[in-house]
């Protein structure tokens, strides 16, 4: 009785031992696999960077739109793609829509020209555009106004008749 169970311990260790072998085979193969991969790597390095055109709108002049990008290489798959892209409305169009300015306040308004001016500072430029640092815009002045002699008699008028009221 004692040989019949010596035997069947033998044969668990045996497949145990097999089992083992044949995991560690397996494991040796994925990783050979692996390192087939990095070869495929060095071949999308011939290309070069994406290069980017400005972004350029559906309809309008803000909004989705897309740009176009290209890039160079002999074995390259794809040298151009298009790509979605969205300008912002609320940006100063006449800098390029993709440069946005920080403004400070509207100088006092100069007489001989008629115009007051303020300067910008670049805060920020999307998919690297070309962007001025400094801008500077102007604008006509206002109209200085006067304050208005009908308003103020009509004020006096209604007090004048609310007081006649109040006397009688």
């Amino acid at each position: 009785m004692q040989a019949q169970q010596y035997q069947q311990q033998r044969r668990k260790f045996a497949a145990a031992f097999l089992a083992f072998i044949f995991i560690l085979a397996a494991v040796d193969t994925a990783e050979a696999g692996k390192k087939e991969k990095p070869e495929k790597k060095v071949k999308k390095s011939d290309c070069g960077e994406w290069q980017w055109s400005v972004c350029v709108p559906t309809s309008g002049d803000c909004g989705l739109g897309t740009r176009e990008g290209t890039r160079t290489g002999a074995e390259c798959k794809q040298t151009m793609k298009t790509q979605r892209c969205k300008i912002p409305c609320n940006w100063k169009k006449q800098f390029g829509a993709e440069c946005k300015y920080q403004f400070q306040a509207w100088g006092e308004c100069d007489l001989n020209t008629a115009l007051k001016t303020r300067t910008g500072s670049l805060k920020r430029a999307l998919h690297n555009a070309e962007c001025q640092k400094t801008v500077t815009i102007s604008k006509p002045c206002g109209k200085l106004t006067k304050p208005k002699p009908q308003a103020e008699s009509k004020k006096k008028k209604k007090e004048g008749k609310k007081q006649e009221k109040m006397l009688d």
